[in-house]
Formats: structure tokens, C-alpha cells, sequence
């Protein structure tokens, strides 16, 4: 099969990856994982463990999550397989040249594109559309202990969410979630 198209994206170490879809009127068949393809896209990942998240309706929110610490920091491969998301990147990476920057993307089963997350970098997303199914490859186990949630709305971070968030559908954890300044956050560009 063909090989990925590659976008890289303001945010240091980020990209979008497009797959090609071969389809008739049957349907459609894609390569969405390639080690090999990845790897000549300069993403030298080691998948361990995939996510299946499913969200029932538009307008929920969900983050800003991140596993902190050298140990435990995840890199993931994100994609969209029902549905459409509102995905928003934050880049924590003391040291890095876009350190405090955000970026959005949309994800769709209709766009098709992956989001290729580095290490270092705090990730929530929008359901923009009711029934989202929404799958991450992450190349390290989850560790409760490191987690390091940021507040959505942070306003040091400006995320601009497109969307009412008052309305937002978002679970009481995530509420809680502390500004950027008081999560202790140590990731550091390079050491990751």
C-alpha cells in the first residue's frame, strides 16, 4: 500500500499523517499502522497499548490530560473512526521552541487524518458530532501516578475552544483539573 502523507503543523515534533483509502462501492480499506512507514516519516514510536474512547454526544470535552516525568510520558498516534473532534495540543516542554503554544485540529472518519502527539505535550479534545469513537496508540503503559491533568480553560494557555464551554459536557474530574502553574509539570524538551 501507499505511504503516509506527512503535515507538519506549527507545534514543534507534530504531525498529521494521511493515509491513502482504497474503496469501491463495497466500502473502503486503509492502512492506518505502519511501523515501517512511520519510521521513515522520522516517528520512531513503539506502540504498547491502544485506546478505544467513545463519546455518545456533541459538546463534550474531555481533558487536558498528560502522564508527566520521563518514566511515564506517552507519545500517541490519534485518530478519529466514527464521528468528528475538535482536537487541541498544548506543547509543556520546558525548552522547546513552541514551549506554551496550543494548536487545534479537526479529526474525522471523513477526513481521515491521524495526529501524531509527542511526548510532552497536554491533549483534550471536542466531540463536534454525537456517537465519536476515537482510538489512541500510546508507546507507554498508563501509570495513574503520572498523571498531570492542566484546566481546559486555563487562561495563561488562551485555548480558544470554539465552542460555548459552559454548555460543554465535561466529567467532574476533569473540572478540577488545576492551571498549568499548579499541575508541576517537569517535562523538559530533549529529555523525552
Amino acid at each position: 500500500m501507499a505511504k503516509y502523507t506527512i503535515h507538519n503543523t506549527k507545534l514543534q515534533d507534530v504531525k498529521i499523517l494521511e493515509q491513502p483509502y482504497f474503496g469501491d462501492t463495497r466500502g473502503f480499506l486503509t492502512e492506518d499502522y505502519s511501523v515501517k512507514d512511520l519510521r521513515e516519516a522520522g516517528i520512531n514510536m513503539n506502540v504498547v497499548l491502544e485506546f478505544h474512547s467513545y463519546t455518545a454526544q456533541a459538546g463534550t470535552l474531555r481533558g487536558l490530560h498528560i502522564q508527566d516525568g520521563i518514566e511515564h510520558s506517552q507519545g500517541k498516534l490519534v485518530r478519529v473512526i466514527t464521528g468528528a473532534v475538535y482536537d487541541v495540543l498544548v506543547d509543556v516542554r520546558e525548552g522547546s521552541p513552541t514551549y506554551g503554544n496550543w494548536e487545534s485540529y479537526i479529526l474525522s472518519a471523513n477526513n481521515g487524518r491521524q495526529l501524531y502527539v509527542p511526548r510532552g505535550f497536554a491533549h483534550g479534545w471536542l466531540s463536534l458530532t454525537d456517537d465519536v469513537h476515537f482510538t489512541y496508540k500510546v508507546d507507554n503503559y498508563y501509570a495513574p501516578e503520572a498523571e498531570t491533568p492542566i484546566a481546559f480553560d486555563d487562561p495563561s494557555i488562551g485555548i480558544d475552544w470554539q465552542f460555548n464551554t459552559d454548555n460543554a459536557i465535561i466529567s467532574d474530574k476533569d473540572r478540577k483539573n488545576p492551571l498549568w502553574k499548579d499541575a508541576g509539570i517537569t517535562a523538559r524538551y530533549g529529555e523525552i
